[in-house]
């Protein structure tokens, strides 16, 4: 028996075992006796291996396709075509989000002033035309919609063509005198035209709001007043408060106007 097995050349596990004999043990013989003189150590070592090595294949080629995947996400944008590629596409693809949210923004934007604009023209009974263009001049100028159109509905009632006593006109009621000292080159006839009537107005109110830190009640009653007027009672330690703005206000003020800087 032992001159058998010294012909014999025994690779564990692996069943390649030369032909010989008629006398040769069967494979599984010679595993067995190969097996017995292993140490446990040995034993236990081999046969988790037998348990592994069905699966081990499928498991390589997992965490290679799983290494290909981090180094396509993570490693530089030249690494490879295929990275190059799906960067390209994630790019694109948060441009064009990051483009549908502007217009979805800019959508709510419209509605909101739409809403702005039809709401005032019937409350105030005026055409759609004149509220766009109070709501539009009085946002550029820095102005809280809601006080610009109770502004002119206060001073001229809406009444483009509207002159005062002392000699104010149109819609914000602008003295010729406050419109030259904004543009000289301004003429008495351009304060009756709309649009330059509402900016010189709502642009004045968005200054005396600055001259007075934001305060809108004193930037309105200075309007009104003069600045002058207001200064000078404020200084006796008198209150200048002759209702006009709180007409304007009301009972739940609208929050202040926002100058800009």
């Amino acid at each position: 028996m032992a001159s058998t097995l010294d012909r014999w050349s025994f690779r564990s596990g692996r069943g390649d075992l030369p032909i010989a004999g008629p006398s040769q043990p069967t494979p599984s013989v010679v595993w067995q006796w190969e097996y017995g003189w292993m140490s446990p150590t040995r034993r236990m070592a081999a046969a988790i291996w037998r348990v592994l090595r069905r699966p081990l294949p499928g498991v390589v080629v997992a965490l290679g396709a799983f290494g290909v995947g981090v180094l396509t996400a993570t490693g530089p944008s030249t690494s490879t075509p295929v990275s190059w590629e799906l960067r390209h596409r994630l790019g694109s693809t948060q441009r064009q989000l990051q483009a549908r949210e502007g217009e979805l923004e800019l959508v709510r934007l419209e509605l909101g002033r739409a809403n702005a604009v039809f709401s005032n023209s019937s409350r105030y009974r005026i055409p759609a035309d004149l509220s766009a263009q109070i709501y539009d001049i009085a946002q550029s100028e820095g102005i809280d919609p809601e006080v610009a159109f109770r502004l002119v509905s206060v001073e001229s009632e809406f009444t483009g063509k509207a002159v005062s006593p002392k000699g104010a006109i149109g819609l914000t009621q602008v003295m010729p005198s406050t419109a030259r000292a904004i543009n000289p080159q301004l003429r008495r006839e351009d304060l009756f035209h709309h649009e330059t009537n509402l900016r010189l107005g709502f642009g004045y109110l968005r200054e005396l709001i600055r001259a007075y830190g934001g305060d809108l009640r004193l930037a309105l009653l200075a309007y009104n007043r003069g600045p002058g007027t207001v200064d000078e009672i404020r200084k006796q330690g008198g209150n200048p408060e002759n209702g006009y703005a709180r007409t304007i206000l009301g009972p739940n003020p609208v929050p202040l106007a926002r100058p800009h800087r």
